[in-house]
C-alpha cells in the first residue's frame, strides 16, 4: 500500500515542481508601459468589493479582473485618473476608495479608531487608579490549594 502511494505521489510532486519552475509573470495586457503604470496606480487605490481587504490591483476575484479591464479601457479612451476615480466612486460609493474623503458620512472611519484607543486607555487609567486607592484587605484573598 505504501509503495503504491509513493509511486503516485512522486510523479505528482515532479509535475508540481516543473510547473513552478516554468511559471512566469503575467505579461501586461497593454503594450504601453506608461498606460499600464497608470492603471496599476489607479487600481491600487481602489478597494476590491468582493475581497474588501485587497485592492483591485491585488485581487484575483472576477469582479476585480473586470474592473481592471474597465480601468484599462477607460485609460485607453483618454480619460484622466480623476475621471476614472470619480466614475468608480459614483458607481460604487466612497467604500471603493482605500482612502475615502473626510465627510460626515465617513467621519467614523477616520475618527473611530482613535476614539476607541483613547476610550480604552481612559478606561484602563480609571480601573488602575481605582485599584491603587483600594486597601489590601478589600481584595479577595486567594484560596489555598487543597492538594498541597
Amino acid at each position: 500500500m505504501v509503495k503504491s502511494c509513493r509511486r503516485l505521489l512522486l510523479p505528482g510532486l515532479l509535475a508540481l515542481v516543473q510547473g513552478m519552475v516554468w511559471a512566469n509573470e503575467a505579461a501586461p495586457a497593454v503594450d504601453d508601459p506608461v498606460l499600464e503604470a497608470r492603471m496599476t496606480r489607479i487600481t491600487s487605490e481602489l478597494r476590491c468589493l468582493v475581497c474588501q481587504n485587497q485592492t483591485i490591483a491585488d485581487s484575483h476575484a472576477d469582479l476585480a479582473v473586470d474592473l481592471r479591464r474597465q480601468v484599462r479601457e477607460m485609460l485607453q479612451a483618454g480619460q484622466s485618473d480623476q475621471q476614472i476615480t470619480d466614475y468608480m466612486t459614483a458607481r460604487y460609493g466612497d467604500f471603493v476608495l482605500y482612502r475615502p474623503p473626510f465627510k460626515p458620512v465617513t467621519a467614523i472611519l477616520w475618527i473611530g479608531p482613535a476614539a476607541m484607543v483613547v476610550g480604552g486607555l481612559g478606561a484602563l487609567f480609571l480601573v488602575l487608579r481605582r485599584r491603587s486607592r483600594m486597601h489590601a484587605d478589600q481584595f479577595e484573598p486567594e484560596e489555598p490549594d487543597p492538594s498541597t
